[in-house]
């Protein structure tokens, strides 16, 4: 890392070396100022509106505070004569105590012959540094596990990964990942699923009472019910999210170019709706066997035949446009609380390495989870209800409708039925997704 710092803080050419020697970029970290533009116009529209310039002052002020760390090699929280040559030297380029002087000089602005982070900062901040690519590698990688809500932005590939064919192998890390994850925690996830479709009946509904009465009925086995379909659904859910998403981002960047976090939002959005169209029968099926008394379906194809024969085929789509609706809140509030905790973390607490560790992976990983839940919950509650209507109910309920009686017989608590489970198993799927995942990197011949 401190290769690519020290190349990066001057590409202005320093009069003082010695004749004949060629003209050497300070080594300490920054472009000319001309490169701002470049480097902070993130949708490539050559301008570079307030959200752009805000974006990229915090970014780089990060940047430049690993170079300086860096730099500064007895952690003393200044830079140094002596830290300015060896800079100097690690590039092959030697360079004299007056003349590392006169470089240390024109950063010094109180005249103490040394530079502290106040100084280092107000000089290099407008000047743009090169991407770390640590940071990405890092913070990306906590959200390639899908732990069940199938609708979270999907992350980028570098073209790096791409040739080298490191990305098929993270899919199906994380792919593995999710299974496990979501089959450690799918007991919590069917004890959501009744509590929402059973409230109406009785608003008497705790957890560990509802909880035996699954066991009761079915047996200990019968918590996994409906676990299969959803699992089966994580390849070709992810498969198409992810094609759907990199065509999307095309589309929206017009010439190709890096996409901003708006345009990220508008593709993955478009991504999962897309993605959710087309495995959304299987949706339909996962909470008619959750529900269903044992003996009921013989398996996710008896439940599909018997839905056909039964009810048609719009059967397999009740309660998609709330799901669909659903997908704008959760997607958008999780990227921009994730965005928010990461940045937050970088800028505050980083010190000289952009390495979060799996704590900090874990909390905003669940945080931001956590709020797109509670944005986004009212509008499954539906979508699940009306999934399983006819199990319930006598007759089909319209969307609004069934708003009203929700409303009317439980008030506004009643469309956070069954939230609590899905909140409780947030963390556990996180954290067991996360160590599936680098459980199984090494397999795959990732590190």
């Amino acid at each position: 890392m401190l290769s690519k710092m020290l190349e990066v803080v001057f590409s202005l050419p320093w009069q003082g070396f010695r004749e004949g020697h060629p003209p050497v970029p300070f080594i300490l970290g920054i472009k000319p100022t001309g490169d701002i533009l470049k480097e902070g116009d993130a949708n490539q529209d050559s301008g570079l509106d307030f959200e752009e310039f805000l974006r990229y002052l915090e970014d780089h002020e990060k940047k430049m505070k690993l170079a300086f760390k860096s730099l500064d090699k007895n952690n003393d929280g200044v830079i140094e004569v002596s830290d300015i040559i060896a800079a100097v030297k690690s590039l092959g380029i030697h360079i004299s105590e007056v003349q590392a002087k006169e470089i240390l000089k024109s950063i010094d602005t109180d005249g103490t012959m040394t530079v502290d982070w106040d100084e280092w900062r107000d000089y290099f901040l407008l000047h743009p540094a090169k991407n770390i690519n640590e940071i990405i590698h890092f913070w990306k990688r906590s959200t390639l596990i899908d732990i069940g809500e199938s609708i979270a932005i999907p992350d980028e590939f570098s073209e790096q990964e791409r040739q080298s064919g490191d990305w098929w192998k993270q899919l199906v890390a994380a792919g593995i990942a999710s299974a496990v994850a979501r089959t450690f925690t799918a007991p919590f996830d069917r004890l959501k699923v009744m509590m929402q479709v059973h409230s109406l009946k009785t608003r008497r509904m705790r957890l560990m009472s509802v909880f035996e009465q699954m066991v009761n009925e079915g047996g200990i086995f019968s918590l996994w019910r409906g676990n299969g379909t959803n699992i089966i659904k994580i390849a070709p859910e992810t498969a198409l999210k992810i094609g759907a998403y990199e065509q999307f981002k095309k589309w929206l960047s017009f010439d190709g170019s890096n996409t901003g976090i708006f345009e990220r939002f508008i593709a993955g959005s478009l991504a999962g709706a897309t993605a959710q169209t087309c495995i959304y029968p299987m949706e339909v099926i996962k909470t008619r066997l959750a529900v269903a008394n044992t003996g009921e379906y013989s398996g996710i194809v008896d439940c599909g035949m018997k839905l056909l024969k039964q009810e048609g085929i719009r059967a397999l789509f009740k309660g998609y446009v709330p799901n669909l609706l659903g997908i704008v809140p959760y997607a958008g509030i999780d990227l921009a609380v994730y965005e928010f905790l990461k940045n937050h973390w970088l800028k505050h607490y980083a010190e000289d390495s952009v390495n979060p560790g799996v704590i900090i992976l874990l909390a905003c990983s669940t945080l931001s989870h956590t709020c797109g839940q509670l944005v986004s919950f009212p509008l499954y509650l539906i979508r699940t209800r009306m999934q399983a209507d006819a199990l319930v109910e006598q007759e089909k309920t319209p969307m609004i409708q069934l708003i009203q009686e929700i409303y009317k017989k439980e008030g506004k608590r009643g469309f956070y039925r069954g939230i609590t489970p899905n909140i409780i198993k947030l963390l556990p799927a996180v954290g067991i997704g996360c160590i599936a995942y680098e459980k199984t990197k090494p397999i795959l011949g990732l590190t």
